[in-house]
């Protein structure tokens, strides 16, 4: 819920509106070719004149935009496209000269102004040619980095409810397993189960109310991690060595929350939990700055070749998904599935 609403308030904050900085170029425009064209001469008489030629300017520039470019370029009808294209600016270009030439009978020396618009006639063609085509090219690039950038949120989006829902498939098989190892308690009498209730009750805390962010501090994964491990071993008696160490300077690291849990679940249900001998499961945590390494070991029972194996179900998947998700390129999994014994050596390079 948090995260929505952080969501939602960083939509609330809108961007100017486009329109706002279709202004400011054109009046960057006017100012650049204002004080290009002025020698001394009165700056009013020349800001006149570079009006008129954006008045029929500015127009062939949405046209091209908003018409041309998704009417035919969009379309890759490109031959019809310059041709249009060479169509405006020939229209375009004699009604800026014809209105100019208006204005200069008005106003002192017109004749030299009516003989420089004509000379320069074919590079106000040309130059209108150019400014057209440059809408074009920014209008593209535009495009591709909305298109970009719509993919990439969309991307985002997809990756964040993929990772709800693998989180969502964590919770209930954690609680089913939990249960269970309460319920065998309860059927012995046991003295322990309210310990594991109130044990139960913190880890079911932390994952309703910690785990919701995409990231917790380290610290409070290995304290659940930590109950998780108190618990089996009040299910698993003296006959089982179950074995936690933490080396290094756990502070303010942060980590996907339950990243560990698949990984010890497994210890316990294709190891100690499917075994009468003796086992162990030993779990080895060290942390040195960003880098944690986590070596989590169980030895289990030689299975035939003949005989079938048990499937992992979704468990591994899921927490390989997750690291791939959470974790893109920053992790390594190495999982070694040896005849008497089951280990993984993970790496993450965590966040401050």
């Amino acid at each position: 819920m948090q995260i929505e609403t952080s969501s939602a308030n960083l939509k609330k904050k809108k961007k100017p509106n486009a329109w706002v900085y279709h202004l400011l170029f054109w009046m960057m425009y006017l100012a650049f070719f204002v004080l290009l064209n002025t020698k001394g001469d009165n700056i009013g008489f020349h800001i006149v004149n570079e009006c008129i030629r954006l008045a029929f300017l500015i127009p062939a520039v949405y046209i091209n935009i908003y018409y041309l470019i998704p009417q035919f370029f969009g379309k890759k009808q490109f031959l019809r496209y310059l041709i249009a294209v060479l169509f405006l600016v020939a229209l375009v270009t004699p009604l800026q000269m014809l209105v100019l030439h208006l204005r200069f009978d008005f106003v002192a020396d017109s004749q030299a102004y009516h003989q420089a618009l004509n000379e320069n006639r074919y590079w106000l063609l040309l130059f209108n040619f150019v400014v057209i085509s440059a809408s074009t090219f920014v209008q593209i690039v535009t495009d591709w980095i909305r298109q970009d950038r719509r993919v990439d949120e969309l991307s985002k989006e997809t990756m964040q409810s993929e990772l709800r829902f693998l989180k969502s498939q964590i919770n209930p098989h954690f609680l089913f397993n939990t249960l269970n190892n309460l319920y065998a308690l309860t059927l012995k009498k046991s003295d322990k189960a309210p310990e594991i209730v109130l044990k139960l009750s913190e880890m079911m805390r932390y994952m309703l109310y910690e785990c919701n962010e995409p990231r917790v501090r380290l610290r409070q994964e290995l304290t659940y991690l930590s109950n998780y491990l108190d618990l089996e071993q009040i299910r698993q008696g003296d006959k089982s060595e179950i074995l936690i160490e933490v080396e290094g300077d756990v502070r303010e690291q942060r980590i996907a929350p339950l990243i560990f849990l698949t990984f010890v679940e497994n210890c316990f249900k294709h190891g100690l939990g499917s075994r009468t001998a003796e086992g162990y499961v030993r779990i080895f945590i060290s942390v040195d700055g960003n880098n944690l390494k986590a070596d989590i070991s169980n030895n289990k029972i030689e299975i035939p070749q003949e005989s079938p194996r048990r499937s992992g179900g979704i468990g591994l998947v899921n927490v390989k998904r997750r690291l791939e998700l959470n974790y893109p390129n920053k992790y390594s999994l190495d999982i070694q599935d040896k005849p008497n014994e089951y280990r993984v050596i993970l790496t993450l390079n965590l966040d401050t």
